[in-house]
């Protein structure tokens, strides 16, 4: 085996897609958690559709097979670009010939951190378990609730944020509380529930065509999800939210507004956007540092015809080939400079269980057919046959019966 040794942070797609094309060296993943994450299908876990074993797996078994690697479960706390070295919680520190960032993104609250406490955001198991037990919590306290007005906030749910991941939980939230709980309360109906969808622009899914915006609105609308659209959220607490000078009470607050990529800027002292991410060159790999590549949310770069790659796992799994192929060559003594290109192949979102919107580029589908096209694109891609088949049989059962099986409460002892 080469003595090169390649350190990968972040066992997310872009990570794995990179020690999966590298042979021929010695590799280290190094992340803070043992699995590796399925993100697009994290808001099912988070609305009791399928359980968190369902699209996580853990990434020593991922890569079991592959002697040549070796997997470290460990935050990472700094850089040292010029002794290349990845600094670890509890002192240690890695050795690296060549490093790879691939840690990902975390919620933006736009400087309103103190939002956090209030307005949970979706990007981890642990994430998904907390809002599934918010919500569920609410209908159990409504249930016991006597006051109106106290219950009415009890089952009164705010999405804040119109994109994808909003727009699939307000769809999602709404069918759990219209449909599938309606026969499971005596002392009120579920199906008094408001879900309330906040999009500070003019309409949902903004990276969509605009016809593709408003069949998702209207579907939405449809299943009883109020959209309120150019409406910026002002203030968000305990009770509620104000937005258009309105005060909305509601227990239940969701974030999906906005991402901000992780601390690798700071880390390599790199020139970074807003949202954090780093400004990788050509290759992506950091300027003045070509044994440095950064991947996936923790990058940006105009390589989609000139606009910025859109933070999605299909653009971080290309990336990751593309970096892997990259310290292949260089492996091989060819040391050219090869630009990123990045190859849309679409965008998804599904609303709810029987409507979603494609748009292909050369095709744009709705409704049903739109929606086991999602389906099976998003199976396709789970990993191992036993996943896919569990996930599968769970979105069949929950198609024909409208019985969620996920929906599990579960808090520390005490709580």
């Amino acid at each position: 085996m080469s003595s090169h040794h390649v350190v990968i942070v972040g066992g997310g797609f872009g990570g794995l897609e990179a020690a999966h094309g590298l042979a021929g060296a010695r590799i280290t993943i190094i992340d803070r958690r043992n699995h590796h994450l399925f993100q697009p299908l994290l808001y099912q876990a988070a609305t009791a559709s399928l359980a968190p074993s369902e699209i996580a797996w853990p990434i020593r078994h991922l890569l079991r097979k592959r002697k040549d690697v070796t997997t470290l479960l460990a935050a990472v706390t700094g850089i040292d670009k010029a002794a290349r070295l990845v600094l670890l919680d509890g002192g240690e520190a890695i050795a690296y010939d060549t490093l790879v960032l691939a840690t990902g993104a975390r919620h933006a609250y736009f400087g309103r951190d103190e939002w956090a406490a209030h307005a949970p955001g979706l990007k981890t198991l642990e994430d998904a378990t907390n809002i599934r037990g918010k919500i569920l919590l609410a209908f159990e306290m409504a249930e016991r609730e006597l006051d109106p007005e106290l219950r009415a906030a009890l089952l009164t749910f705010v999405i804040i944020g119109g994109g994808p991941t909003g727009v699939e939980l307000a769809g999602t939230i709404a069918e759990l509380a219209h449909q599938n709980l309606r026969k499971d309360f005596r002392n009120f109906d579920p199906r008094a529930a408001r879900v309330v969808l906040i999009e500070a622009g003019p309409r949902v899914l903004p990276s969509f065509r605009e016809s593709l915006s408003a069949y998702a609105c209207r579907a939405l609308e449809k299943l009883g999800v109020e959209v309120r659209l150019g409406q910026p959220v002002r203030e968000c607490d305990a009770q509620g939210v104000v937005f258009n000078e309105t005060r909305l009470r509601a227990r239940t607050i969701i974030w999906a507004a906005g991402v901000q990529a992780s601390s690798a800027a700071l880390w390599l002292n790199a020139q970074a956007d807003r949202a954090r991410r780093i400004k990788v060159e050509a290759d992506l790999s950091v300027t003045g540092h070509p044994e440095i590549f950064v991947i996936g949310d923790t990058a940006t770069i105009d390589a989609w015809h000139g606009e910025p790659v859109p933070g999605i796992a299909p653009a971080a799994k290309q990336q990751g080939r593309h970096v892997a192929r990259t310290i292949m060559a260089r492996l091989r003594g060819d040391h050219r400079v090869r630009p990123f290109r990045y190859k849309h192949a679409g965008s998804l979102a599904t609303i709810g269980k029987r409507a979603a919107v494609i748009d292909f580029g050369w095709i744009r589908l709705t409704g049903w057919l739109a929606w086991w096209v999602w389906g099976i694109a998003h199976i396709y891609f789970l990993i191992g046959l036993r996943n896919r088949f569990a996930v599968a049989m769970n979105w069949l059962w929950i198609y024909a019966t409208g019985n969620r099986s996920a929906r599990l409460i579960t808090r520390p002892a005490g709580e």
